[in-house]
């Protein structure tokens, strides 16, 4: 069974990540928290028994710190969901048969989280990680289901939502994880803390 681990990631660049973190602890600050995020999403996943892709923002980066056992890839798409639709569209069509897809903002994120995600595909359609601001750190299928990309409101606080009532109107089973926090504002700071590595 070939498992593909999707990491979606921006590229690190001053002044263009972490905004809402930045406004309130400025642009150097949170370009060194997302490094840390980066750092922690490698750390958790080099581990896992899948294969592992890289997708980036803007660019692919050959001389970044992820090593050879990531496979390097663009995001595609004018909105987050389609960004995301492709991506599981290119590992579905290169013969995965499950998939996960996370992102580089969940500090909480763990190995063994993501391991249990791949096992609970066996008995559900869909697995969610719930964020505590009403999103999504983790979302996992073994097809293709389209209609969980399009026509939402991404990053709002009614993605989870929206997911959930979709996977209901295409009885899909889907499962929930934990809810864990992403890192996105000076709030959320507390929550780095969790990285012991």
């Amino acid at each position: 069974m070939k498992q593909a681990l999707i990491i979606f990631q921006k590229n690190p660049v001053y002044a263009k990540v972490k905004t809402r973190l930045a406004a309130t602890i400025g642009n150097d600050k949170a370009l060194a928290i997302y490094r840390q995020l980066i750092q922690h999403t490698h750390f958790i996943t080099q581990q896992l028994k899948a294969d592992k892709i890289i997708f980036y923002s803007d660019v692919i980066d050959e001389d970044d710190n992820w090593n050879s056992e990531y496979l390097k890839q663009l995001q595609k798409g004018n909105d987050l969901g389609e960004r995301m639709m492709n991506a599981f569209n290119y590992v579905f069509q290169n013969h995965f048969s499950n998939a996960i897809i996370i992102g580089t903002d969940c500090a909480e994120l763990n190995e063994q989280i993501i391991a249990h995600a791949f096992e609970k595909l066996n008995e559900y359609d869909v697995i969610i990680g719930p964020a505590a601001d009403g999103g999504y750190y983790l979302l996992a299928m073994k097809t293709m289901y389209h209609q969980l990309f399009t026509n939402i409101e991404w990053s709002t606080n009614e993605v989870l939502q929206s997911t959930i009532e979709r996977c209901k109107q295409n009885h899909l089973s889907y499962f929930l994880l934990e809810e864990l926090h992403d890192v996105d504002e000076e709030k959320d700071l507390q929550y780095l803390k969790t990285i012991n590595h």
